[in-house]
């Protein structure tokens, strides 16, 4: 369905708005005897949960009472001060790939084939050998059968399932586990973090598409999940597998990729060790992961040429082979061979699927590594380069073994022209350790999306392009997945068993991947239901099998990287539970709006000169450590500003879209809560002169805005009953059903239903002339601007405070020990939020805070 905004004009030149009139509801809010209310600033609710998406009624008997300097008052219903600063956020920002000359074009099609395509493209060095060891070869028909296999996965799973499908699914370019969860997300309220905003529906990027009326089941399926706290943290679970697989993935395909380059050697030096080959790939993979902190920038414009060869070179090895050996192999494009080879070796047929699958390994990192890169060039690069010189390469492989059944346990390498063999062995190992930096960026990419989303501790992340904020390294953890690809290959060596592991890891991503897309289909799509039901049935069904068959293998060795992955598992889990029980005790323990009314403008404490940032996770209400701040602190800032950095489901948030601003108190305090938003890919390098300055600026074209929202209420007042009439009759109907009122928000829409309903309204003085009024706002907008101005040259001070958590005493064990023990180490481990902000020490002031969960 097309956005509902729609642009409008009105007679007195006031610019493009729309404002929801669904909800027609009053308000009750405080007012001076000045007539200067205390509406425009957040309201303390009672019931965070119950009230995050509608306005609640401020109502304190006590308080009324006691301030005779006040009286209540009924206005029209509340427009959200984060909505309406998001509104006025121009659409249409969306990055798109930039169209470049022919040079450039052939450099991105050079990263795309060293970034995209090393994993999928190394296949054919291992794929026929691991399969053969299971079912080694009885005749010429199990060698169709066997290709035949090979031909079919590849065309179902890389070409059909990713690259025309799931390839579609991307999160605005950017692919992989994390990207799908974040784009459900977007779409359903499934998150189990309560801070999500309606202003956050405003960003550029988000792109929220609402179901239409007439797709019940995609309206269904959004309650459903929205409403099931079970399928919530169901989905929360089959994401952080996959995670988990796909970091296990990243230390396999290395060790995979290392091992069956350098096991050509047996072929060219008969009397070649294992021990020695191990010893190489040991070094090799050294060397690997050192390089990895150059980026795929920087060595992509090395290793695309060097892949495109390789490509080029398998190839012509296929092309050589079907002309010399068996052209007959065209052949195995029937799918009765496949019937053929299980009938003929059965059981050993079953085994030989979890070799099959390696033909398909790096579909998933195609996936995750999207990048920069646009959907559109990786299919036609896919359709046209990669999967032909794939088929040859097999085809030939295949035709090779019709005369030499003898030399399965190293196809490719044996199949190689005697003169070629060291040039074509030396470009081998170039695109294993091209495969294996594939690998190592996807997982980078996924751990940089789950830490955004709060499912991953905070680690030390280093962008490596200055032009594609894609491209990351993460040194803790490229060092991690090094040991960990060590002690793979030093444990288990053999290629068959490290298949085994990787087929695992491969398949664990791949089924996760079939079933959010699924979802994706359902809820975003909203395509026909036997379509997405064929995609579930024929690929999980597909999946299944192939899982079944590696499974039936875990005990040779490949059982290690099971274990590894529900580590990886265990420890993103624990982080994400700990970090849920630390909100939520944030948000019940926050402090209530009467007790600050109560402590008044000065807050109980003397305020000295200068800007105050409390940094905090809350998105409403002001947070409990304000309170220790104040206790402990003989006096506070002449302003307070409550900063939220906020990780939102997009890729990237705009720098004019970054500063969300509303009051926390009525004007005489100072105080303001800021949500500083970002998306999971962007970049957190602002030195704190610029974040402060850029802070500042939107501050006050924030109270700039909101002086001009007054003024243009109070001139709304002046002609009552022809506003009354001309809004009343200024109703939009939208496609989806929905009612909109066109007025500018802050404007009421119900006069009369703003006039105080006190016996004070009725018999208050005669208004003074509007020329007055403008002059009185004016003077008070320019005071308060100055006041920043002298507050920010007074200088900016960063208040930091870390809320720790501990489980209750009479909490059960496990509780006991997953906070205390596993969460709090985690958590004095991980990287300091105070990092990512570059402030000197001098401009620092931290309080501790434990709060019992």
């Amino acid at each position: 369905m097309a956005d509902d905004r729609v642009s409008v004009v009105d007679e007195r030149g006031i610019g493009e708005r729309l404002v929801k009139a669904d909800s027609v509801e009053s308000r009750w809010v405080f007012q001076d005897e000045d007539g200067s209310g205390d509406g425009d600033y957040d309201e303390d609710y009672e019931d965070e949960e119950e009230d995050s998406e509608r306005d609640g009624i401020d109502v304190d008997s006590e308080d009324e009472e006691d301030n005779v300097g006040q009286r209540l008052v009924r206005t029209g219903p509340r427009v959200d001060s984060f909505d309406v600063e998001a509104l006025e956020i121009p659409g249409a920002h969306r990055n798109d790939f930039e169209e470049f000359g022919t040079w450039r074009t052939v450099m991105l099609v050079f990263q795309t084939l060293g970034v995209v395509f090393g994993d999928v493209g190394t296949s054919p060095l291992y794929t026929f050998s691991v399969m053969f060891d299971k079912a080694p070869i009885q005749g010429a028909e199990d060698v169709l059968g066997a290709l035949s296999l090979v031909l079919y996965t590849l065309i179902l799973i890389p070409l059909v399932k990713y690259v025309l499908v799931v390839l579609w699914a991307n999160d605005d370019g950017e692919g992989g586990t994390f990207a799908l969860y974040s784009l459900i997300c977007r779409h359903a309220k499934v998150s189990l973090i309560p801070n999500q905003l309606p202003s956050d529906a405003r960003i550029s990027s988000f792109r929220l598409k609402v179901p239409s009326p007439e797709l019940e089941r995609s309206l269904k399926i959004k309650e459903r999940l929205e409403t099931s706290s079970g399928l919530k943290k169901l989905l929360l679970m089959l994401v952080l597998a996959g995670t988990s697989m796909v970091i296990a993935d990243g230390v396999v395909t290395p060790a995979m990729s290392v091992v069956s380059a350098l096991g050509g050697l047996k072929v060219g030096l008969l009397d070649l060790k294992s021990e020695v080959i191990v010893m190489l790939a040991v070094a090799f993979l050294v060397i690997l992961f050192s390089l990895q902190k150059y980026g795929t920038s920087k060595m992509g414009f090395v290793v695309g040429p060097a892949l495109f060869i390789w490509f080029c070179s398998l190839a012509g090895v296929g092309i050589y082979n079907l002309i010399k050996y068996d052209t007959n192999v065209w052949r195995a494009f029937n799918p009765v061979h496949i019937y053929y080879f299980f009938k003929r070796n059965t059981v050993k047929a079953w085994y030989a699927l979890g070799g099959c699958l390696l033909c398909a390994t790096g579909s998933e990192a195609m996936f995750a590594d999207l990048c920069y890169f646009s959907v559109r060039s990786v299919q036609l690069t896919f359709v046209f380069l990669v999967f032909p010189c794939l088929l040859l390469g097999y085809l030939g492989q295949a035709a090779y073994l019709m005369e030499n059944h003898g030399d399965a346990d190293q196809t490719f390498f044996s199949s190689v022209p005697s003169g070629a063999f060291w040039p074509v062995f030396v470009i081998a190992n170039v695109a294993a350790l091209i495969a294996s930096r594939a690998s190592t960026t996807a997982t980078f990419s996924c751990i940089k999306q789950s830490t955004a989303l709060g499912c991953f501790p905070r680690l030390k992340i280093i962008h490596t392009s200055k032009k594609f904020m894609g491209q990351i390294y993460i040194p803790m953890l490229n060092w991690f997945l090094l040991v960990a690809c060590l002690v793979l290959v030093c444990s288990v060596s053999s290629i068959t068993e490290i298949g085994n592991a990787y087929g695992i890891a491969e398949l664990g991503v791949m089924m996760l991947t079939t079933i959010l897309v699924t979802i994706v289909m359902l809820l975003i799509w909203q395509i026909n239901i036997f379509i997405v039901l064929a995609f579930l049935v024929i690929f999980m069904g597909i999946e299944l099998l192939f899982f079944s068959s590696v499974l039936g293998s875990v005990a040779d060795g490949s059982w290690v990287i099971l274990v590894f992955a529900a580590v990886m598992f265990l420890i993103m889990h624990i982080w994400n539970y700990g970090s849920k029980l630390k909100y939520e005790t944030e948000v019940k323990q926050k402090m209530s709006m009467d007790l600050l009314r109560e402590l008044g403008s000065n807050l109980g404490t003397i305020r000295a000169p200068g800007i105050g940032l409390l940094y905090n996770e809350l998105v409403r209400g002001v947070p409990a450590i304000f309170g220790h701040f104040l206790t402990a602190l003989p006096a506070v800032h002449s302003m307070v500003i409550f900063v939220c950095i906020k990780y939102v489901p997009v890729p990237v948030v705009l720098h004019n879209e970054r500063f969300l601003f509303r009051r926390v108190c009525p004007k005489s305090y100072h105080m303001f809560r800021c949500i500083a938003r970002y998306g999971y890919k962007d970049v957190r390098k602002e030195n704190h002169q610029a974040f402060e300055q850029l802070l500042i600026e939107s501050l006050e074209k924030f109270i700039r805005r909101e002086a001009q929202e007054r003024s243009l209420e109070s001139d709304g007042d002046e002609d009552t009953d022809n506003t009354d009439d001309e809004s009343l009759s200024r109703v939009l109907i939208a496609p989806n059903g929905s009612e909109y009122a066109l007025s500018v928000p802050l404007l009421a829409e119900f006069k009369d239903a703003r006039q105080p309903i006190s016996e004070a309204s009725t018999s208050g003085g005669v208004r003074s002339e509007g020329s007055a009024d403008t002059h009185d706002a004016e003077q008070s907008l320019e005071r308060e601007l100055s006041f920043i101005r002298k507050a920010k040259e007074s200088g900016v001070v960063y208040l930091l405070g870390h809320g720790d958590i501990r489980a209750r005493k009479d909490s059960w064990f496990i509780k006991k020990l997953v906070v205390n023990y596993f969460y709090a180490f985690l958590r004095k481990n991980c990287r300091r939020s105070t990092a990512n902000l570059s402030v000197p020490h001098s401009h620092l002031m931290q309080v501790a805070m434990t709060y019992m969960v």
